[in-house]
């Protein structure tokens, strides 16, 4: 028996689709631009965290699924009150915390345009304009650091995915002639990767998804100026071989996360190609100040490096998320990561460039049209300006603490991070300074004012001030000692 056609459905329209009419559509996006300009116009003198309980942030949001859904406007409103009105204030001038850059407003405006056009940038034929403009990107990232041109490049999530990503090339294609592609690690002699011990954590996990195991991880302990010694690796390469590991990958740092110490690049590059081993430079933090005349000479050997991890999320002043993973041969992302499929049609178009086979991911977001919007709107002077001026505030921090009675500058590398001490008058052993400087981050974290963390070096803890903003200024400088000064005196001595 013939089936009857369906019924015809009718629907009020704006059940037809999930989108309100344009008219409407435009109003909300004007009250959300409203929220963002408000927010904004607070960011220079807002406390930099909102100090705010677990328990009290959970409460907002302690609700059943909705069933049904309320107004836009309504909606905006609570955000508004909960989540814009309260954040960790990044894009402000009081965040010294950990390494985060304040964003930029073209960037906030591209990411806009990405979300409204919801390209998937795997393949070309999906997203023509964001894969050229990525690979763009690529180019113009190395022409701004004077790398090769022929450099290859993947964007990613951030530095830790940019340094999986190397790291995964790099085994991949140094034990490519064992099989490790089809039949893994299993049976082969351990692979070796060494790096100092201020190395990004990133990189240990790194190893452990990779299957290497962190066994095979030499942390070198730093030289004094927190930098790896090439003899002393060269020695432990040497130990491992006579023990039948197999050494294959050295991790160098340009610019070290705790105090922006840059590794001697070119005598590991040295030591590499001497060894036959993959170099493999973090420069996720430090890597794009290599743009600046001033300090191109710390960075002689980043040519060399087999891949490099760079995050424009941090001194490129990005909005999370973006990185980038170089490598010095354009083929070995292909080599790495492609692989055929029926369903992803490559057919007549194989010799189209498709990040899907450069990249692990199939479905990924157009990240690198934020950082060509930026590179358009300021162009590569200005952003190396702005990293000059961190690099100035740093040593200006420094300065300050040199010549204040109550501070004391533990190291200033060669970037823009300064690691300092509150020392008070001056009369207090060391185990009651360390313990009042382990106890200040806490403390400074409550009071809301300003936020930084802190670190250990040579085994002591130090407050940890990493300025890559290009909104800070020298009065903000000023600020962050006179708040660690006064919650110092009002609380006193920790017990």
């Amino acid at each position: 028996m013939k089936r009857p056609p369906p019924a015809p459905v009718t629907l009020p329209h704006r059940e037809v689709s999930l989108d309100a009419p344009l008219d409407e559509f435009a109003r909300q996006l004007h009250a959300c631009v409203d929220l963002i300009i408000e927010r904004y116009r607070t960011m220079y003198d807002a406390d930099a965290h909102p100090g705010i309980d677990e328990q009290t942030v959970r409460g907002w949001f302690d609700e059943v699924l909705p069933q049904s859904g309320i107004d836009i406007h309504d909606l905006l409103r609570e955000a508004g009150a909960t989540v814009v009105a309260h954040p960790v204030m990044n894009i402000g001038t009081k965040m010294f915390a950990y390494v985060m850059s304040g964003g930029n407003q073209v960037s906030v405006m591209a990411d806009l345009i990405t979300s409204a056009l919801n390209q998937n940038a795997a393949k070309w034929h999906l997203a023509p304009a964001m894969t050229e403009i990525e690979q763009r990107v690529i180019a113009w990232t190395a022409e701004f650091l004077r790398l090769p041109e022929h450099l290859g490049g993947a964007i990613v999530a951030s530095g830790s995915a940019a340094n999986l990503t190397g790291l995964t090339v790099a085994r991949n294609l140094f034990a490519e002639r064992l099989g490790v592609r089809t039949s893994g690690l299993f049976g082969l002699q351990p692979l070796i990767v060494y790096g100092s011990d201020q190395t990004h954590a990133s990189v240990e996990k790194s190893i452990e998804v990779l299957g290497i195991g962190s066994d095979n991880y030499r942390k070198i302990p730093a030289r004094p100026d927190f930098t790896l010694d090439p003899d002393t690796l060269r020695r432990h390469i040497e130990r491992d071989r006579n023990a039948g590991l197999m050494p294959f990958c050295i991790v160098a740092n340009a610019g070290t996360v705790n105090t922006g110490a840059i590794d001697p690049l070119a005598e590991l590059a040295t030591v590499a190609s001497e060894n036959g081993l993959w170099l493999h430079v973090d420069g996720a933090y430090g890597g794009l100040a290599s743009a600046l005349a001033t300090h191109r000479g710390r960075y002689r050997g980043l040519e060399r490096a087999d891949s490099v991890a760079l995050d424009y999320h941090k001194w490129l002043y990005q909005p999370y998320e973006v990185g980038c993973t170089l490598v010095r041969d354009r083929d070995a992302l292909k080599r790495t990561y492609h692989k055929s499929a029926e369903y992803l049609d490559y057919g007549v178009h194989a010799e189209r460039f498709d990040v899907s086979r450069h990249h692990f991911d199939l479905s990924r977001n157009t990240k690198a049209f934020k950082v060509w919007m930026s590179f358009k709107a300021y162009g590569a002077q200005r952003i190396a300006a702005m990293l000059a001026k961190d690099i100035e505030l740093a040593d200006y921090l420094a300065r300050c603490c040199d010549d204040a009675p109550d501070f004391e500058t533990v190291t200033t590398g060669p970037l823009a991070i300064t690691c300092f001490r509150y020392i008070g008058g001056g009369t207090l052993d060391d185990s009651k300074l360390d313990a009042w400087n382990a106890h200040l981050p806490a403390a400074l974290e409550t009071d809301g004012r300003v936020f930084i963390t802190g670190t250990r070096l040579l085994g002591r803890p130090v407050l940890r001030a990493c300025i890559i903003n290009h909104r800070f200024r020298r009065s903000d400088i000023d600020y962050l000692l006179a708040v660690i000064r006064d919650v110092a005196e009002r609380d006193g001595e920790p017990d």
